[in-house]
């Protein structure tokens, strides 16, 4: 695996503690257009995150983990656009930092593919 499929895991599972340590800052980006409260949305991507991140960890499932991987980061796509549109206004770092997380995803999504598919990039 190179370096960006190793690092899938780690980050997954840092996110997916967040979720629950600091739930705040991502219930404020889940798109209000989904039925349901925030908070939901919030803990369920957290489970998700945690599971895909087990997934990923363990050789035996790794290749499961991979399709999870590419599943969640294509489903949580929406949520980091609608970030960026929600910081529009506010200082331009912070605003680059979430304008760039979009387009940021694509290789994550690949490289967890590319698990599930067997290669290495």
């Amino acid at each position: 695996m190179n370096r960006l499929q190793n690092s899938l895991a780690p980050a997954l599972a840092t996110a997916g503690m967040l979720h629950f340590v600091r739930p705040k800052p991502f219930d404020g980006i889940v798109p209000p257009q989904l039925p349901g409260s925030q908070r939901f949305y919030t803990c369920a991507s957290g489970v998700a995150e945690l599971t895909t991140a087990a997934l990923l960890a363990a050789p035996r499932t790794r290749k499961v983990g991979g399709l999870s991987a590419a599943v969640l980061l294509t489903a949580v796509w929406p949520a980091n656009m609608y970030m960026a549109w929600l910081w529009r206004r506010k200082p331009w770092y912070l605003q680059f930092i979430t304008i760039a997380r979009v387009p940021l995803q694509v290789p994550m999504i690949r490289a967890a593919w590319g698990i599930y598919k067997g290669r290495k990039g």
